[in-house]
């Protein structure tokens, strides 16, 4: 009897859910690679299905230019080299940031499955930024889901960061803990995405009629961004380093004519 009942609790343990239990981060950043890498076929796919001209139309409505041709499906090829580059993005940000995770845990897990979710959803944001006419409300309205799309699967790698600075000592490298070498870089660019497309969205409810050109400005702005970002924030670094020292200086300054003063003129 005393055996069974501990057959039974070692069996309990067993399927019991932890979410700070250790997970295998190299089967998540395999599954994570495969389903960006599927994400950005699927792209590809549709545009090669839905915007290639007929050779028909080609040689009757655009008297055999090719080139006039291609330009009417414009705003498609647009659409798809933007979810293209943020696809291509979030997978730079996805992985600088497992770079620096040393352990992955279940509840990190849980929330890379989530941001992918949102990720498989890029495919959708991008039929539904090139299907429907300029300027029309369902235009606005399929720009806005696309800046959620965006915003969710930014947010959740964001969280899993978050996450991971919990148990940072166990989690993260040294350079990606608080006051580390690449703790505020780091920040700047995993809050870049959820910044920039929640504020995209609450423009276009604002804005409406210019929502098509803030959400190209969007995607075209924030592989600029990346690029600029280590500068910025090498560039705050220094300055707050710099003005931490001086007042440590003048600190240290007061110190010394106080040491100097005679106890007298120290009381006077």
């Amino acid at each position: 009897g005393q055996r069974g009942e501990e057959e039974e609790h070692h069996s309990l343990e067993t399927f019991t859910f932890y979410l700070s239990e250790p997970l295998s981060k190299e089967r998540v950043e395999a599954f994570s690679d495969g389903v960006y890498a599927i994400v950005a076929t699927l792209l590809i796919l549709d545009i090669c299905e839905d915007n290639v001209p007929d050779p028909r139309e080609v040689e009757e409505k655009f008297h055999g230019s090719l080139l006039e041709a291609l330009s009417e499906y414009g705003p498609n090829y647009l659409a798809y080299f933007g979810s293209f580059v943020t696809i291509g993005l979030l997978w730079f940000v996805h992985h600088s940031l497992f770079l620096y995770v040393t352990k992955a845990t279940r509840l990190m897990g849980l929330l890379n499955i989530l941001s992918l979710a949102f990720i498989g959803g890029l495919p959708l944001a991008y039929q539904l930024t090139s299907e429907f006419a300029e300027k029309s409300h369902n235009e606005i309205e399929a720009i806005q889901v696309s800046c959620v799309i965006t915003f969710f699967a930014s947010i959740f790698q964001f969280a899993i960061w978050t996450t991971a600075l919990l148990n940072e000592e166990e989690t993260l490298h040294a350079f990606a803990r608080y006051g580390g070498k690449e703790h505020a870089f780091m920040f700047a660019k995993l809050a870049l995405y959820p910044c920039v497309s929640l504020g995209a969205f609450i423009l276009t409810c604002l804005l409406s009629e210019f929502s098509t050109v803030i959400f190209h400005l969007m995607q075209i702005v924030i592989p600029f961004a990346f690029l600029a970002l280590r500068i910025l924030v090498r560039i705050s670094l220094t300055a707050i380093k710099s003005v931490m020292s001086l007042s440590r200086r003048k600190v240290v300054l007061l110190e010394e004519e106080e040491a100097c003063l005679s106890p007298n003129e120290t009381l006077s």
